[in-house]
Parts: C-alpha cells; structure tokens; sequence
C-alpha cells in the first residue's frame, strides 16, 4: 500500500507502506503534492499495524454481530421448534419480535473485548510474516504460499485470543440461553466445565480458520494485484477483493465452522439423539455427530448466513484495516520536523 496524492492508476512516488519496493517509483517530481510522499518510511510500524488491526476486527465484529447470532442460531443441529429459521431477515425479526430488541446483540461485548487484541495481533504477524516470506521465496515479490503461509501463523495467535470469546458469545446467541451476562456465563463454564471448555474447539478452529486464512489472504492479496496493481489506498479495490475473498472462503470451511459450534455450544438435545454421553470433543467426533444426526447437508447448515456474514465482514475488515494503515503512517510522516 502507497501514499501518495495520486490515483491508483497513476505511477508510484515513493515506497510502499508495507515495505515492499517492488513498484520502483524511481524519484517523482519535486512539485508540492509528491514531495511529502518522497520519503516514505521502508515499512509502517508494529504499532500502526497493530492499532489499525484493532479498530478493523472491532467494527468488523461489531457491525457484523446480529448477523453472527442468527447464524449460531441456524448451525443447531436440533434447533427448538420456536427457534427455527428459514431466512436471515425473518431469523432477526422473528428474534427481536418475540425475545426483545436487544435479543441479537448479547454477546456483543465480549466479542469487542476478544477482538481488539486478536486481531491486532493477527494483522501485525500477517504483515511481517509476508514481508518475510516475500523475501525469502520470491525476492521482494508477491508469492501466493509467502501469503498463505503468513495468514496461518496469524491464525494461531488470533485464535488463542477469540477461541474463549467465542465459546461465551456462542453460548449465549443460542435459543433460549441460560446464560444472561459474559461474567455469568463464564463462571458458569469454568465451574461447572473447567478451563478446558474454552478451548475444547480450539484444534477444530484452527483447522478452520487456517484454511479459511489463507483461501482469504491468498484469494485478497491475488485480487489486489488485479484491481490495485499498485497497490495504493483505494478503498473501493479493499471493500470489492476483501468481500470476494471472504465469501470464498467462508463457504468452502461451512463444514468446519458447523463442526466448530457444535463444540462449543455443546448443544444438549442434539448430543441425546446422538447418543453422546457427558461433553463432545474433538473434531473426528464432531464429524461424526454431524453427520449422525442432518447427514451430509448437516455440513452445510447456516452456509448462506455465513457466507451473508463473512462477505460484508471481510470488507469492512479491510477497509478499516487499510484506512488506518493509511492514515497512522501519513501521520507519522506528517509529523516528521523537515530539515
């Protein structure tokens, strides 16, 4: 990503905010508007990667949560009778209609808290892992597995923060959920489960989320270089390849995020049909509750309110993400006393 006070389409001035030198630029005028961007720093700051990372997986999280409730609610493997679905609108009428107004937003605030650290942790390793990779493998190119690579190693420390937050957020999006409160419901787990429960899907998330990483980073970072070959902030090109590459990815890992809620949610009627006895555990026996009970199509439960979910997710992610990027490091040069 550039700053400079040009269009996408006009040639490069100065070196990319992600350190990458690739679109040599050479000197640019001397004229007022490109001699601000002259001396860019190599790469923006762990800092700058870290605050915007936070304030995307915030709004991302935050925008997007009504839409993730309704989805936990369509991922029941044996949903009540009163708690069943056929569209996202009529799930979110249905919802506030007959449970309250707020009814789609509980959960709402330890998302936020999960996701602040999470994701400025996942954008700030992502960043430097690529930049990295970038070198090693295609010397200061754009490679496909460098990316891939990067967003798994995010991944892990993005779930190690987000995987207890979403064992309470899911918990308490269920249908008729004992759990009124983040506090009581974390109690609740730890007395009554241990400490183990909130990472009882953790390997199911990883095995996710690292294939649906790197389908987003690789499918984001390829499409970029199509509509934004030079890589300069343009929001348009940010919200059109983040939404394509998220809807991508989403749907290819429906199965495993349906796996992954059933871990968490740890849904009583459903283990009962199944005949599980005390807590389900572990990905092979999610698999096989799955299937059990909904057979194939059970995989695919809830896909298109994942797909609704993550498409608008993905965008606003990395619009944010990109805005801040942009505008943190324009400060920092900005703020650079001239000699």
């Amino acid at each position: 990503m550039e700053l400079r006070s040009s269009g996408v389409g006009s040639p490069a001035v100065g070196r990319r905010m992600d350190g990458d030198s690739r679109d040599g630029g050479g000197g640019g005028g001397k004229d007022a508007g490109s001699e601000d961007y002259e001396n860019l720093p190599t790469s923006a700051s762990v800092s700058t990667h870290m605050t915007a990372g936070a304030m995307a997986g915030i709004l991302e999280h935050s925008v997007m949560y009504p839409v993730d409730s309704v989805k936990t609610r369509m991922q029941s493997l044996n949903p009540d009778p009163k708690a069943q679905y056929t569209s996202i609108y009529g799930a979110l009428r249905k919802i506030m209609r007959t449970e309250g107004f707020w009814r789609p937003l509980r959960g709402l605030n330890v998302m936020v808290m999960g996701a602040g650290p999470a994701h400025a942790m996942y954008f700030a390793c992502y960043e430097n892992m690529k930049r990295t990779l970038n070198d090693v493998f295609n010397h200061q190119g754009n490679s496909h597995l460098a990316n891939g690579i990067a967003g798994s190693m995010a991944t892990l420390l993005h779930d190690a923060v987000m995987n207890p937050a979403e064992v309470v957020k899911q918990r308490m999006q269920m249908y008729n959920s004992q759990h009124r409160s983040a506090l009581s419901c974390v109690r609740t787990v730890w007395r009554t489960e241990g400490l183990g429960a909130f990472y009882r899907s953790y390997t199911t998330q990883l095995t996710m989320n690292i294939p649906f990483q790197s389908i987003h980073f690789i499918t984001y970072e390829f499409l970029q270089e199509q509509v934004n070959p030079h890589r300069g902030y343009n929001p348009q090109s940010h919200i059109i390849s983040g939404g394509l590459a998220g809807a991508l990815a989403a749907a290819a890992t429906t199965p495993l995020d349906v796996c992954k809620t059933l871990l968490n949610t740890q849904e009583n009627m459903a283990l009962s049909l199944a005949n599980v006895s005390g807590r389900l555990s572990g990905m092979a026996n999610a698999f096989r509750t799955v299937y059990q009970l909904n057979g194939l199509a059970g995989y695919f439960k809830g896909i298109q309110a994942r797909v609704i979910y993550q498409m608008p997710s993905t965008a606003i992610s990395w619009s944010v993400y990109e805005f801040f990027k942009y505008i943190l490091t324009k400060h920092q040069l900005d703020s650079r006393t001239p000699f």
